[in-house]
């Protein structure tokens, strides 16, 4: 196997890989060109963030700025928003469904590393390249889902469709649909149901 089919894998892989590395490279290029760009370059900002993130449905705003590791490992589906500072270290696969809507400061994070220092540390190979054993898990986040502000998703996660997960939290471990869930470590509150609808919130209209 390659290191990127390592890397994809979720199997032990070396971040130094030339190849890996000409990517990363590539698209923290991509990124930092993206957010120096105003809106109202619209056909500019289209251009970089198609090359950035190919993998994205019709109607998909990323706002910006935006941090991504490789961005070629992410899919969108269709109609997604995110907004200031979103951050994805794709290292594995992010897969993101339809009408998914992320708040500021969201980051998805793929990367794992050991909990033994004596593995996690940095080694050094006989050229004098440093590089450590590093891994990743997969985030799945299914369709019409709001992330609201500064959650943070960590790898091996996946979200069903229709959930909320409340400001703040930082999600270790799967939500099921239609959950609202919220916290550190985040957890379901409850259900999301038909009660739920703004059309019984008279104080809104």
């Amino acid at each position: 196997m390659t290191e990127q089919e390592k890397m994809l894998a979720g199997k032990i892989y070396d971040c130094s890989d030339e190849t890996l590395g000409k990517l990363r490279l590539k698209a923290h290029k991509l990124s930092q060109h993206y957010n120096n760009v105003f809106e109202d370059e619209e056909e500019l900002r289209r251009s970089i963030i198609k090359e950035l993130v190919p993998n994205q449905g019709k109607g998909t705003y990323l706002q910006g700025p935006v941090y991504f590791d490789y961005g070629v490992f992410t899919t969108f589906g269709e109609k997604c928003y995110a907004n200031f500072n979103f951050t994805v270290l794709d290292t594995c696969p992010v897969t993101i469904g339809d009408n998914v809507y992320f708040g500021p400061n969201c980051t998805l994070a793929t990367p794992m590393h050991p909990f033994r220092w004596q593995e996690r540390n940095m080694k050094e190979k006989a050229d004098g390249t440093l590089y450590d054993d590093e891994y990743g898990k997969p985030i799945t986040i299914g369709s019409n889902c709001w992330i609201a502000s500064n959650v943070v998703i960590t790898g091996g996660v996946t979200i069903g469709e229709g959930c909320v997960i409340g400001a703040g939290s930082v999600v270790t471990k799967d939500i099921p649909a239609n959950s609202l869930a919220v916290g550190n470590p985040c957890r379901v509150i409850r259900e999301i149901t038909e009660e739920d609808s703004i059309q019984y919130k008279k104080e809104l209209f």
